[in-house]
């Protein structure tokens, strides 16, 4: 499909699935980050000053909530800014956290500490909570459960990277956004590509042709199975 076409048929299924759900916008996480970005430009699109980007630094760079502001203000976008640094750590010092205890383990509070409050602001404004992540990530389970995957519409869950980085391009996503390395912003210098031990190249070509090397398909096939649990609601036993 083209991509001009790509963003107006989401941008319309955005509109049709709030006022399905009585809800008059929608509010979702600006990260800094490409896929947050665009689902920002889908979103401005689809509900003008209805659509509410909320800026949530916690121990975060800093460049994160700078390009946050430079998405906001290319799409001419309302935000606000919520800190959760404070938060989080009053939180972790509350766990028993012990000094070998998994990183994730840690890490992952700060994505369910922003859904927390995404659902806030949305029950304050009768809005949905948007989703930003891809179809790449949402294959091989890169999303924090009840995390950045506990979302009420998934806008752009059914594009490979690539194809995210070719929305961004219409929708007029600054270049330098575009550009940056991708990451969940978990901790410094973590990267998506590291954190998966694959490149979007290689993950997005296995999703979209079913071609990849033994090292590339076993990884994949690996994150995928494991994470099936993330992509299903919980399970009722039959009685």
């Amino acid at each position: 499909m083209e991509v001009q076409k790509l963003a107006e048929r989401l941008v319309s299924w955005l509109q049709e699935q709030v006022a399905g759900a009585g809800c008059k916008g929608v509010v979702f996480g600006l990260s800094g980050g490409i896929d947050s970005a665009v689902v920002a430009g889908l979103a401005k699109l689809a509900f003008g000053e209805e659509a509410i980007g909320i800026i949530m630094p916690c121990h975060s760079n800093p460049e994160d909530a700078e390009h946050a502001m430079l998405c906001a203000n290319a799409f001419d976008l309302p935000v606000m800014t919520v800190d959760l640094t404070r938060t989080f750590d009053t939180l972790s010092q509350a766990l028993p956290v012990e000094e070998d205890a998994p990183r994730m383990a840690v890490a992952n509070i700060k994505p369910r500490l922003r859904m927390t409050t995404l659902y806030y602001y949305a029950s304050l404004r009768q809005a949905l909570v948007l989703g930003t992540g891809n179809r790449s990530e949402v294959t091989i389970g890169y999303f924090t459960k009840y995390g950045d995957g506990g979302v009420d519409l998934m806008p752009i869950a059914g594009l490979v990277k690539q194809q995210v980085r070719e929305l961004a391009a219409v929708l007029g996503v600054p270049q330098e956004i575009i550009n940056k390395a991708p990451s969940a912003g978990l901790w410094d210098g973590q990267t998506d590509e590291n954190e998966m031990g694959l490149s979007y190249a290689e993950l997005d070509h296995y999703i979209l042709a079913g071609e990849a090397d033994e090292r590339v398909k076993s990884r994949v096939d690996h994150l995928n199975a494991i994470s099936a649990h993330k992509r299903c609601t919980p399970p009722i036993p039959e009685l």
